[in-house]
């Protein structure tokens, strides 16, 4: 699921003095910009040219790295013989400037050094001191608004330069996350001018703490750097606070993959590679997310990614003590969970708003098929009177049952697993019509007491994209559920991968609460198979 390198295309050019032609045009806001020509000659036999999707160079050294492994050369477009790229996409610059001596135009951007992995690497190009004999004016500011243009396509919709809250967890999956911050990750971010701000955690829960003390307005974006218990933690700190509405709706919540599951980062980014993941967050746009949330007891907890009861969350929770077995320890436990054909009797009322797949699939095809239909940033702010979380809608589960709810018994319930995104680990898109910001959870329920074969073949089919289509598998969008164990004194629930009270829950959706960051403004996920084909009966509607 790691994208490939950016596609990039280059036409024929004719190298000339760069000019501002004086010729102005209308952006896409309205505003009012100088037309500047697509080729910048610096030099004799010294340009750079805007391409369709990248920047074409000529003449340019590539700048030396420390400690640079021999024969790792950029691999994120051509090559000159000195090793300096001849073409890089926009996507991959990360950010370009005049030296301060002004001899010389820096381009730095992120080079494919190896499959899925980049570095940070810089090229530079020479200016001509005669140039300004040449140009109309000061050539320092003509090249200035040329690399202006050029940032302007490498960042798009995307801000520059975001202020970052970065929180290192030392301890996350299988450990490693302080070396890949090091070493991997915060290069990128500095080559990309990203003013950053570090803390690393020490003591589980402390980034609740941290977050709910945080001057949001130092900040633009907050970057765990751990597996999925650490933006669960941050979100719960916002949620926390006097101010919860503006804080979640302020804060772009991103994540570097450093864990087990590295959930949002797969959703979000479509890779689960630490500095692929990096780069999609300097060029990643503000999207806003739902986010749920889930009584227990006497606590309000808020969720991101998934709540599960069952087999799935004695997979993730049962198996902690795993966690150097690194995401191979889910296979585990549901391989030797399966054996058992354990079941989790229970009573489930649930707030159906879809309840087949013909429907959900539809729902999905007109939500990423329909113009400007993602909300803008902060649409769920809320009135400046209520700045803390929204009411429940529902009450807690403490309450009596909402009217209309129904407690169902399920006697041999295999696994509750209610989801807000898509990919639960690298290879489980078990949601697979989970939408950002859609005010709806996809909930799935299967069956515990079928064969190990069966079994198996729902698990496999998570990773081949079938399980959606499995007559086994009951997949519904609902906006709030309560969940009532029974006959059991102890067990599993799961809240983003992490442990709460074994007990009764109830859970509702918040539309459009929190805010991230993704690369298109969704999740990167497929979709449910066949959502994009019109069925028989739609046709004849039409």
């Amino acid at each position: 699921m790691d994208p490939g390198p950016p596609a990039d295309s280059a036409e024929s050019h004719m190298s000339h003095t760069p000019k501002l032609d004086g010729v102005e045009t209308n952006g896409s806001d309205g505003s009012r910009s100088l037309k500047i020509d697509p080729v910048l000659t610096l030099a004799p036999g010294v340009t750079l040219t805007l391409g369709e999707d990248a920047l074409l160079l000529s003449g340019a050294e590539l700048v030396a790295t420390p400690k640079r492994r021999r024969g790792c050369l950029p691999r994120s477009g051509g090559q000159r013989a000195n090793g300096a790229p001849d073409r890089i996409p926009f996507y991959n610059i990360l950010w370009a400037e005049i030296d301060e001596n002004g001899h010389w135009v820096n381009i730095s951007y992120a080079a494919e050094t190896r499959p899925r992995y980049l570095e940070p690497r810089g090229a530079r190009l020479r200016i001509d001191p005669s140039l300004d004999q040449l140009a109309r004016g000061p050539i320092s500011e003509r090249i200035e608004a040329w690399l202006e243009q050029l940032l302007d396509r490498a960042y798009g919709n995307a801000s520059r330069r975001k202020r970052a809250w970065v929180l290192v967890n030392p301890h996350a999956g299988p450990g490693g996350a302080e070396k890949i911050w090091e070493k991997q990750v915060r290069p990128i971010f500095e080559a990309a001018r990203m003013p950053l701000t570090v803390v690393r955690t020490t003591y589980c829960g402390q980034a609740v703490s941290l977050a709910q003390d945080l001057n949001v307005d130092d900040y633009d974006i907050a970057i765990p750097c751990s597996g999925d218990g650490l933006p669960h933690e941050v979100f719960n700190g916002l949620a926390k606070r006097p101010d919860a509405r503006r804080a979640l709706s302020k804060i772009a919540v991103c994540h570097i993959p450093c864990g087990s599951g590295n959930a949002m980062s797969c959703n979000l980014y479509g890779t689960h590679r630490p500095t692929l993941a990096a780069l999609a967050i300097v060029k990643g746009v503000p999207t806003p997310l739902d986010l749920v949330s889930v009584t227990h007891g006497s606590e309000r907890t808020i969720s991101f990614l998934s709540q599960a009861m069952g087999l799935i969350a004695e997979i993730d929770l049962g198996t902690e003590h795993l966690r150097w077995m690194g995401a191979a320890r889910f296979t585990y436990g549901f391989l030797i969970r399966t054996v058992q054909k354990k079941t989790y009797p229970c009573d489930i009322a649930v707030k159906v708003e879809m309840d087949h797949k013909e429907d959900v699939k539809r729902h999905y095809r007109e939500r990423v098929t329909q113009a400007g239909a993602a909300p803008t940033p902060g649409e769920a702010a809320g009135p400046e009177e209520e700045p803390g979380l929204p009411p429940l809608k529902y009450g807690t589960v403490q309450d009596k049952l909402p009217e209309g709810w129904e407690l169902i018994p399920h006697e041999k319930l295999g696994s509750f697993y209610c989801g807000n995104m898509a990919y639960m680990a690298p290879d489980a898109n078990f949601f697979s019509a989970a939408l950002a910001n859609d005010g709806l959870m996809d909930l799935i329920t299967t069956e515990g007491d079928i064969s190990p074969l069966k079994a198996i073949e729902l698990q496999l089919g998570v990773e081949s994209g079938t399980f959606f289509e499995n007559p086994l598998v009951s997949y519904r969008k609902v906006s709030a559920y309560r969940v009532i164990p029974r006959n059991q004194e102890s067990g599993y629930i799961s809240i983003d991968g992490e442990s709460i009270p074994f007990g009764p829950i109830q859970a509702e959706i918040h539309k459009g609460l929190g805010l991230t960051l993704s690369k298109n403004g969704g999740f990167e996920a497929p979709g449910p198979a066949g959502w994009d084909t019109v069925t028989n009966s739609e046709r004849l509607l039409a």
